[in-house]
């Protein structure tokens, strides 16, 4: 006996979706850059064929997406805007929040990122420039707690760039900021004073992580980076339990 087929409503995209999704792609693929202004509603509408309110309604899932800005005034208009991180950080966040991940779950992910991007890199010492850098200039503001945090980000993003994938450097960068927003929140309650130490550990371990890639002691490096990322989670996450919802909300 013939079983009967079964049937699902299809949704079909309203007209403002369909000309947010072909400005999307003009941004993502270059042909509208950031800073770019698009060209005035008139122009739009008559390209696209459609009415100013289905127009704005394209406009306002835009800027919904930080894709664009509208700008009111004489000077207004929408301008593009680049895509980036912290957008899509503010998405998976939320997600996360909605799950009630906690915030030891994110460091942890972190880890394995960094630790599977070190074993991924190549090999090629020049590629360490940018980490050398950065371990110097952790040195230059050891005494400044705000300026660390910001350069110990900048150090745990490229040490996942060693790995030459960007897919992988992207989604560091996402947790780097949902990790920043909980630094952040630990300086200000806190002080600068509470973190010299764990600054200091962290400087030593940063310039042991170098000597050992400019070694090309990949598996010391891994076990190295490993064993200072444990052994500093209880200092960067005090409490385990707490979750997304503390920090992002």
């Amino acid at each position: 006996m013939a079983r009967g087929i079964e049937h699902s409503v299809v949704r079909v995209p309203k007209a403002g979706e369909l000309v947010a999704a072909q400005l999307r792609r003009q941004v993502v693929t270059g042909e509208l850059k950031a800073g770019d202004p698009l060209p005035s509603e008139t122009t739009l509408m008559e390209r696209f064929g459609v009415s100013r309110p289905t127009l704005r309604e394209a406009f306002r899932i835009l800027e919904s997406e930080s894709i664009i800005v509208v700008l009111r005034g004489a000077r207004g208009g929408a301008r593009v805007l680049a895509p980036s991180e912290s957008v899509a950080a503010r998405h998976m966040g939320l997600l996360l929040q909605y799950k009630g991940v906690p915030l030891a779950d994110v460091y942890r992910t972190r880890t394995e990122i960094e630790v599977a991007a070190l074993r991924a890199w190549g090999g090629r010492v020049n590629d360490l420039d940018v980490l050398s850098g950065l371990v110097v200039e952790a040195a230059d503001t050891i005494d400044d707690a705000p300026q660390f945090a910001k350069v110990d980000s900048r150090i745990h993003q490229a040490i996942t760039d060693l790995s030459g994938t960007q897919t992988l450097s992207v989604l560091a960068g996402m947790i780097l900021n949902v990790m920043d927003e909980h630094k952040s929140l630990h300086l200000s309650v806190h002080g600068d004073d509470h973190e010299r130490d764990t600054d200091e550990l962290a400087l030593r371990a940063y310039r042991r992580l170098l000597k050992l890639l400019t070694a090309g002691d990949v598996d010391g490096a891994v076990a190295h980076w490993r064993r200072f990322l444990r052994k500093i989670e209880p200092l960067v996450i005090a409490d385990p339990d707490t979750t997304l919802v503390e920090v992002l909300s």
